[in-house]
C-alpha cells in the first residue's frame, strides 16, 4: 500500500517548519550551494530565513516535510536573497559573490501577468525520491491555485526533471543560452509552459 503524499502550503502550517523546509531546499540543491559552504547546517540557517512561506507548498509523506515548490508570481518570490545574511554565513567575499549571482534569479520581479505562476526551487529530500512527491506538488498547485498558466526553467544537463515537466504537459517556450556556462556546468536554460 502507498503511503498518501499530503500538500500544504507553507503559511498554513500550526508550527514553523521553515527549518525543515529549508533541509529539503538545500539538500535538492546541494550541488548548486556547495559553492558557499560544505558545512550543511550553515547553509540551511542561511537558507531558511529566505523562504516566503506565501509563495512556497510542501509535501508531507507519514507526517514529515519530504518535499518543496514555490509557485511565484509578479509580487511575491520563492527566496528573497540578502546580501546580509549570506555575508553573515558565508564571509565577506562568498556572499558577496553568492548575492550577485542569485539576486537577479530571484529577487527581480517576474515580468508576468497576474494570471501567471512560476514555479522555481521544486525538490524532494533523498529519501522521498521516486515515491511521486514532485508529482505530487505540481498536480496540487496546478489543481488549488487560480493561475491560468505556469512557467518554469529547467537547465538543459537536468532531464530528469524536464521530462517530468514534459508528462505534466509542460512544453517548451524558449531556450536561452547561459553566460559563464563553463562554470556553471550547464549550457541552456529552457524555459516551459503549461496552460489550464
Amino acid at each position: 500500500m502507498q503511503n498518501k503524499i499530503e500538500v500544504k502550503q507553507m503559511r498554513d502550517f500550526d508550527s514553523d517548519v521553515s527549518r525543515k523546509a529549508a533541509e529539503v531546499f538545500v539538500d535538492g540543491y546541494k550541488e548548486e550551494l556547495g559553492f558557499f559552504s560544505h558545512d550543511r547546517e550553515n547553509v540551511v540557517d542561511a537558507f531558511q530565513k529566505m523562504l516566503n512561506p506565501e509563495v512556497f507548498y510542501l509535501a508531507m509523506l507519514n507526517g514529515e516535510i519530504v518535499g518543496i515548490l514555490a509557485c511565484s508570481n509578479n509580487k511575491a518570490r520563492g527566496l528573497s536573497i540578502d546580501r546580509h545574511t549570506l555575508k553573515k554565513h558565508f564571509g565577506f567575499v562568498k556572499g558577496k559573490l553568492g548575492y550577485h549571482f542569485m539576486k537577479d534569479d530571484f529577487n527581480k520581479r517576474l515580468p508576468y501577468e497576474d494570471d501567471t505562476g512560476y514555479i522555481e526551487c521544486v525538490a524532494t529530500s533523498v529519501q522521498a525520491r521516486g515515491k511521486g512527491v514532485s508529482t505530487a506538488l505540481f498536480q496540487h498547485v496546478l489543481h488549488h491555485t487560480s493561475y491560468q498558466r505556469f512557467i518554469l526553467e529547467v537547465i538543459d544537463t537536468n532531464k530528469i526533471a524536464y521530462h517530468m515537466y514534459a508528462k505534466l504537459g509542460f512544453i517548451d517556450m524558449e531556450r536561452k543560452k547561459e553566460r559563464f556556462s563553463f562554470l556553471k556546468n550547464f549550457k541552456e536554460r529552457i524555459y516551459m509552459k503549461l496552460e489550464k
